[in-house]
């Protein structure tokens, strides 16, 4: 674990080691080694991963064992002859997980990829893969030439397996929805994920990179490939990731208009959940010249037989009055209102929420009262959740040698193509920089 004492290990990747060792779907056999710039001594790094455990309940001789015999060197993992004392701590083939800045991740691929690894290594990075579309064919070519693609995980674990399976299956075991997933009955698509907290300390990371980069150029474009996709032949690697990569490949910015199709800005001082939150440009570690937004909207269009005309909004922001984590399908109207009936039919609207995973259907009906009067009634279930949480199903991933959930290199360059257009006139200020109270909904200026 390269990185391993910063916050993502700390918070996300230790804890899902210890899940994973919990369940069933744990490997057989397993040596942990953390890398870092720190100094740490072995008995520092093992109460950390021991801690990062007991915050999930991790318990049992096999966690206590693991714990036992992991160990921390202190290295720069840019440098091969570090590198080469990590890999010599390692009994079998290692994964090994680059939990670091996107900068970093590059020169140590660069470092690797002048040594001789075991067979069977596997590389698993996080986002954002590369700064744009060139720089992530770059490191494509660098880590292609030092691993086989199908031991490359780029992770996003917005794929954890149960929100992938719930969306697949919801698409294509249902003859009731399945017909009606086209341009011919949708009106329109709204991926969406707000949430109400703040920086929280990760300006180190955020300041550089922005809601557009952070979670639409990753996150939510998978998303939207999942929606989009057509049937895949199977749920194996290939044809899913096959299906995936032809729908990324027709998307694009709104009528190629990222002006017109694209909105943001950065939250105000305010108060959420009667807390105190200064303004993003006087939070610690943050540049306020550079113009990061905390809040990115862009609309686009998959221009295939199925969803021609089709606007696919996709929102994230930070600081907002309440989370909304959805894909929202919205169909057409009735082409005319029944005489005699009274009332507004709304559109019926399919909402898919992302944690919890949850399905909600919003109909019209008769009125209770007025038998001619129009209703509208919400139909609910939940998802079934999965097994192990987003992470854990990453790690079970990487440790089966299964690529299905991790994001192939060719999409993770399709992905940079889709926003480049945009990050490019927003750093022209092409497009304004709006501002919003931390705790509002947006800004006052946007129609919700």
């Amino acid at each position: 674990m390269l990185g391993a004492s910063g916050d993502l290990a700390g918070r996300l990747l230790l804890p899902a080691v210890g899940q994973l060792l919990s369940s069933a779907q744990g490997p057989a056999a397993l040596t942990l080694v953390g890398a870092g710039a720190e100094v740490f001594d072995d008995v520092t790094w093992r109460a950390r991963v021991a801690a990062a455990f007991a915050t999930v309940q991790a318990a049992g001789p096999r966690v206590e064992e693991i714990v036992a015999e992991s160990t921390y060197l202190t290295a720069d993992v840019t440098v091969p002859a570090d590198l080469q004392r990590l890999l010599d701590a390692c009994a079998g083939a290692p994964a090994i997980y680059f939990a670091l800045p996107p900068a970093v991740t590059a020169k140590a691929c660069a470092a690797l990829a002048q040594m001789s690894l075991p067979a069977g290594t596997a590389l698993v990075l996080e986002k954002p893969f590369g700064v744009d579309e060139a720089s992530a064919a770059d490191l494509n070519a660098i880590i292609g030439a030092v691993v086989p693609e199908d031991q490359i995980h780029r992770v996003d674990h917005f794929l954890g397996k149960s929100t992938v399976l719930n969306l697949l299956g919801l698409r294509f075991t249902n003859r009731l929805l399945e017909p009606l997933w086209s341009a011919d009955h949708i009106d329109r698509v709204d991926i969406v994920f707000d949430e109400p907290l703040g920086l929280e300390n990760r300006a180190r990371y955020y300041d550089g990179a922005g809601a557009l980069v952070d979670m639409i150029q990753s996150h939510l474009l998978q998303v939207l490939a999942l929606v989009t996709m057509d049937p895949p032949a199977s749920l194996y690697a290939r044809d899913l990731r096959d299906r995936k990569a032809e729908a990324l490949r027709a998307c694009r910015v709104w009528a190629g208009d990222p002006v017109t199709a694209s909105r943001r800005a950065r939250y105000t001082a305010g108060t959420i959940e009667g807390r105190g939150l200064p303004g993003y440009a006087d939070e610690p570690g943050v540049d306020p010249a550079r113009h990061t937004e905390t809040l990115a909207e862009v609309v686009l269009e998959v221009d295939t037989w199925r969803w021609a005309g089709v606007p696919f909004r996709l929102r994230s922001g930070k600081a907002l009055a309440q989370g909304r984590k959805e894909i929202v399908i919205t169909f057409k109207q009735v082409p005319r209102l029944l005489l005699g009936l009274t009332g507004e039919a709304e559109p019926t609207r399919l909402r898919i929420s992302m944690g919890p995973d949850r399905l909600a259907l919003d109909l019209n009906i008769n009125g209770p009262d007025d038998p001619f009067g129009i209703d509208r009634v919400t139909l609910d279930a939940d998802f079934n959740p999965g097994r192990l949480p987003a992470y854990g199903e990453v790690l079970a991933g990487v440790f089966n040698s299964d690529p299905t959930l991790s994001v192939r290199g060719d999409t993770a360059e399709e992905c940079w193509r889709i926003v480049d257009p945009v990050l490019q006139a927003w750093r022209q200020d092409a497009v304004p920089l709006d501002e919003y109270p931390a705790g509002s909904t947006g800004p006052p200026t946007w129609s919700q």
